[in-house]
């Protein structure tokens, strides 16, 4: 996999074979990435893809077994003189249930040595300021996952890495996250995100990791992904052509869903006229195809696929 290059030449993640393994499993395997700084980067995966791991890479939580890696221009193995500018929401956040959101911020911005006057402007920015002296306790799921956030901008980090922080938000509690992670942006900070909400990558990010068993299938700007393939939609009342049209773009190597009376396939753009002009050989000239842009979720598992097959 090539590298896309970043105009403006600052990374604010990069990583050169990185590796690790779990006795005879490679979690990550020879894994090159960059992240340019100010951008939203998308991390995505299939479960198992080494996405965890890698992200507890990059926080000095386990040690790689080869390559290496800076971030914000240190060395991985010098985690002390970047982590103070790195704030994380790795994993579902721990808070005393029986505290005050208020109140768990206040001791963790204690623990940190951070500003104390920092809790209520990030109670804000996460909107729970009216539900800050509340118990945790008795959040909801979406609530605990902003107040994590919060916690991970405690230290006012130049980099974010979050993991997953819109799970068990409402569709207007995803848009205030999407908002929230612009404005971050603007102020000069980047955030590696981490989630399984391709629809919702596909609007906030700028850049794009697609990772598959610790290997890196697509590291660059999501327009790029974006603009590499179409999905044609080939529509007929008979069942045997539609089969046909299958096995033809199965051959051919592309990821196809089958639905009623249609096929759907993510491809390259011009593919569709080779399709139809097979089709015709094939014996299968009755078809409707048209051509619509593929979706992110779309790509992705047209890249599985090619890796895969």
């Amino acid at each position: 996999m090539s590298l896309s290059s970043d105009p403006a030449g600052i990374f604010a993640i990069e990583t050169h074979g990185l590796s690790k393994h779990f006795g005879r499993h490679a979690a990550v395997d020879d894994l090159s990435i960059r992240v340019p700084a100010g951008t939203i980067a998308g991390f995505v995966g299939p479960n198992g893809a080494g996405k965890t791991t890698t992200l507890r890479l990059l926080l000095g939580l386990v040690r790689p077994d080869g390559g290496s890696a800076t971030i914000l221009g240190h060395s991985l193995t010098e985690p002390g003189r970047y982590l103070p500018r790195v704030g994380a929401l790795t994993e579902a956040p721990a808070f005393y249930p029986g505290l005050s959101g208020r109140t768990n911020l206040e001791v963790l911005a204690r623990l940190g040595g951070h500003p104390g006057s920092r809790v209520g402007e990030l109670l804000e920015l996460v909107e729970l300021s009216d539900r800050a002296r509340d118990r945790v306790g008795t959040y909801s799921l979406g609530m605990k996952q902003r107040l994590g956030v919060a916690m991970a901008l405690l230290p006012d980090p130049e980099l974010l890495i979050l993991d997953e922080p819109a799970n068990g938000l409402d569709p207007l509690g995803i848009i205030g996250i999407r908002e929230l992670l612009r404005g971050l942006v603007a102020q000069g900070k980047t955030i590696l995100l981490s989630s399984h909400m391709l629809g919702e990558l596909e609007r906030v990010t700028d850049w794009l990791i697609m990772l598959n068993q610790g290997k890196a299938l697509f590291c660059g700007p999501a327009h790029e992904l974006l603009a590499q393939r179409v999905e044609v939609v080939v529509e007929a009342e008979d069942a045997v052509q539609l089969g046909l049209l299958a096995r033809i773009v199965g051959d051919a190597g592309y990821a196809v869903t089958r639905e009623d009376h249609a096929l759907r396939i993510a491809c390259p753009p011009g593919f569709a006229e080779t399709l139809t002009r097979q089709a015709r050989e094939a014996g299968a000239p009755d078809l409707s195809i048209r051509v619509i842009e593929a979706s992110l979720e779309q790509l992705f598992l047209a890249l599985l696929k090619g890796e895969r097959s």
